[in-house]
């Protein structure tokens, strides 16, 4: 890849040579968002801790393999985000910075929309692609983790069950599939890299993997451990031919 030969540029150069940027555009997983919870008004909240999201874990893996290069990291990650929302604020976001390296990462809540949102849900990954490749950046798709498959004792509030045993419906699941799939043919058709974090998720359920407990809300957000998967899968691509 471009971005690891920059990488070796600034490790060879560190005075001469122009710093390097990765951007990350995403939702709550992006962001770094684990365990909700009731605050004193009664509203559901999250527990942010960038420093955990698996943009700051890849952040730490290149650091250890280019200990010399500068690398920037730009975390464009939104709690609630879909890909519809992020085209209005990509250039403000991200593509001001002129990124070097672009993942993007979106289907969680854009499956939400059902049926009725996923030409939009396309068409806006078109719109992001071409707009990331045509600023210079190389583009990387990073397909989603699993949502919960079942209501996890855990969950004492209503409203957090109630979004466990929605996300666990036959329904939900299949429709999550249908983005990932939808998105990846369109990273197909614009030569994007697809980084499939989804598949391992999916054969680890299939597994006998408890899904679920891996998921630090039990709802939709990995574990602090596991967000360590993105991290080395992204990490293992710049490698890859």
């Amino acid at each position: 890849m471009k971005f690891t030969e920059l990488l070796a540029e600034k490790s060879k150069d560190i005075y001469g040579a122009r710093p390097v940027t990765a951007a990350f555009l995403g939702d709550s997983v992006t962001q770094g968002c684990f365990e909700c919870y009731k605050d004193e008004r009664g509203n559901i909240e999250t527990i942010f801790e960038r420093g955990n999201s698996y943009v700051s874990k890849f952040g730490e893996i290149v650091n250890m393999l280019y200990p010399r290069a500068q690398l920037n990291i730009i975390n464009a990650g939104l709690s609630g985000g879909t890909a519809e929302q992020a085209v209005q604020r990509l250039e403000r976001d991200v593509l001001r910075f002129q990124p070097d390296l672009l993942v993007v990462g979106f289907a969680l809540n854009d499956s939400g929309g059902r049926e009725a949102g996923l030409a939009k849900y396309c068409e806006s990954l078109r719109e992001i692609f071409r707009r990331g490749k045509e600023a210079g950046a190389e583009v990387i798709f990073l397909t989603p983790n699993l949502m919960c498959d079942y209501s996890s004792a855990h969950l004492t509030e209503p409203i957090l069950s109630g979004l466990a045993n929605a996300f666990a419906t036959e329904a939900a699941r299949e429709m999550l599939d249908k983005y990932v799939k939808a998105a990846e043919e369109v990273a197909k058709e614009m030569s994007v890299p697809v980084c499939d974090c989804y598949s391992v998720w999916k054969n680890m359920q299939k597994s006998g993997v408890d899904i679920t407990a891996l998921l630090a809300n039990y709802l939709n957000h990995p574990t602090r451990k596991m967000q360590w998967l993105a991290a080395f899968k992204l990490a293992e691509m710049l490698f890859s031919e």
